[in-house]
């Protein structure tokens, strides 16, 4: 079947978090913006991020110290330059989101003016972790989704796949590389469709869903990463997945976290029988960065035998943590567990994707006119580990640098009057779909057995040759059957995984959310990890 449209917009912006649409309110006032949402549009990672957005709003505190303090979590890979770029643009890039309404937790002291109440998280030296309550990521989602539905310059497409990207290459076009437009799945009517655009932004966020135990959505299948590679852009950085460190462990909520925030307001690790066990492994105890905290985890839970640690906070008042914790004691007390009163099970669980497509400061990938920013991105943020709060103000910061850089270069972008159609005349519908369920599940296992916590070459090594099984299994698959948002994610998800893989095995030391016990010792003078198409 022929796709029934060629769309056309100024902008296309893949994904609908706080990256994708702090940047299409940014661009509305002035050229068409095209919005591609997977699910609903709120549907994605910033929705359920809880903590907050760091960024210098205390007197007492410092740009230098922000900086200093992500350079120590990024354990020696953060770019400096980016660091900077990124810290020194935190303040009024918040203060963009405090203007569009985002309402964040304020306090008062005695006769004081009222401020904004700062919280701490791990790796951070001061209190600078705006945050609305415990549920941050709702707040800063539901004000920018709102926006976007009320600006007439904001095209919304919800329940949209994008399969692939074009580029004028593809279609034979002389002189530099270029995007021009995507194939995308309209997954309502199940039918490819074309659009066309002047510039496109992957804000896609990251592949945790590669993990089969994780805290994001399930909409977090590397699509972004996939695409560009596909395209043709360079990926770094990817053996560094930060897995959080307190992901709830319970049968009915497999992916509920529990923020950082619990810890930086003095909730304890515990083993099973009561006792603390971080002081043994970092003298900052439960707020040692996030790597050093889920490999103690780790190495207790295997050291003991048990499913599980525990994360307590009941020795703070009660009221004090339902003031400041209402949404995480709301879903603890469905599940008959009482924040107040008692211990929590958790578990590490895949989190964050710290590298992805390299860019530069405005969000520019390898090929003109492709922007990628967010999650999918590697800016140098981040380093070998990321340092909490972060995430949401790298989204912002690049939301606003990217838009100056696209607003500059609208006006001499010209795009092809017509792109090639979907062509799917060799394609059968699959009457085997258990076939893209049994692979789902493999992958995610063996990813979270031979590519998780704890390393080594032999599981890596292992990794790799059964993802070539499945790419030759999906290949195959994906030439001759009608495409579904199973079978695009898992192709997506398999892409991804083969360069997590090999940037792990191109990493010869041990360093931030990469340890591998071949090589346990720090090299003096690391690199990031570059792979090219």
């Amino acid at each position: 079947m022929q796709p029934s449209s060629d769309f056309v917009s100024d902008v296309l912006i893949i994904g609908s978090g706080a990256a994708g649409l702090s940047l299409a309110l940014r661009l509305a006032d002035h050229c068409k913006v095209t919005v591609l949402s997977k699910g609903p549009l709120n549907e994605g990672s910033t929705f359920y991020a809880q903590g907050g957005i760091a960024a210098v709003f205390d007197e007492a505190d410092s740009i230098d110290s922000h900086v200093n303090d992500t350079l120590i979590a990024g354990a020696g890979l953060c770019d400096k330059e980016a660091v900077e770029f990124i810290a020194g643009n935190a303040k009024h890039c918040v203060q963009w989101l405090i203007d569009q309404g985002v309402l964040f937790d304020t306090e008062t002291h005695g006769s004081e003016e009222e401020r904004y109440h700062l919280t701490r998280e791990g790796g951070h030296s001061h209190r600078r972790i705006l945050h609305a309550a415990d549920a941050t990521g709702k707040a800063v989602e539901t004000t920018l989704v709102g926006k976007a539905r009320a600006h007439p310059n904001i095209s919304v497409k919800e329940n949209y796949n994008a399969v692939d990207l074009i580029t004028s290459s593809k279609l034979g076009l002389p002189g530099t590389q270029r995007v021009v437009g995507a194939y995308v799945w309209n997954r309502q009517i199940e039918q490819v469709e074309t659009l066309r655009a002047k510039a496109i932004v992957l804000a896609t966020g990251g592949a945790a869903k590669v993990y089969q135990y994780t805290t994001n959505p399930d909409v977090a299948s590397g699509d972004g990463i996939a695409m560009a590679w596909r395209a043709g852009c360079r990926v770094a950085n990817l053996e560094f997945n930060q897995f959080h460190p307190t992901c709830l462990y319970h049968p009915q909520a497999r992916n509920f976290l529990l923020t950082e925030a619990l810890r930086g307001e003095g909730a304890y690790l515990k083993r099973p029988d009561g006792t603390r066990f971080m002081p043994d492994f970092d003298p900052r105890g439960e707020l040692a960065p996030r790597d050093v905290v889920a490999r103690a985890i780790d190495h207790e839970m295997k050291r003991l035998g048990a499913d599980c640690m525990y994360l307590d906070i009941s020795h703070r008042p009660s009221e004090f943590i339902q003031q400041h914790f209402p949404m995480i004691d709301e879903k603890l007390r469905s599940l008959g567990i009482d924040l107040t009163k008692e211990a929590i099970p958790i578990v590490p669980a895949a989190h964050y994707t710290c590298g992805g497509v390299m860019v530069d400061q405005h969000g520019r990938t390898d090929i003109d006119g492709l922007y990628a920013i967010g999650e999918v991105s590697y800016t140098g943020l981040h380093g070998a580990n990321r340092l909490a709060s972060n995430s949401l103000l790298e989204c912002v910061v690049y939301g606003w640098s990217a838009a100056e850089d696209i607003l500059k270069r609208l006006p001499n972008t010209k795009m092809p009057k017509s792109l090639p159609a979907w062509d799917e005349s060799q394609v059968d519908n699959s009457d085997e779909q258990v076939v893209i369920q049994h692979n789902w599940h493999e992958l995610r296992l063996f990813m979270w057995d031979y590519v998780g916590i704890v390393r080594t070459t032999k599981r890596l090594e292992r990794a790799l040759r059964r993802i070539n099984t499945l790419q030759q299994e999906i290949d195959e698959y994906y030439a001759n059957f009608h495409i579904s948002n199973n079978l695009l994610e898992l192709r997506n998800l398999v892409q991804v995984a083969e360069l997590i893989v090999r940037s792990a095995l191109a990493r010869k030391e041990s360093r931030g959310l990469h340890y591998t016990l071949d090589y346990p010792d720090q090299l003096a003078e690391p690199s990031p990890t570059i792979l090219q198409p």
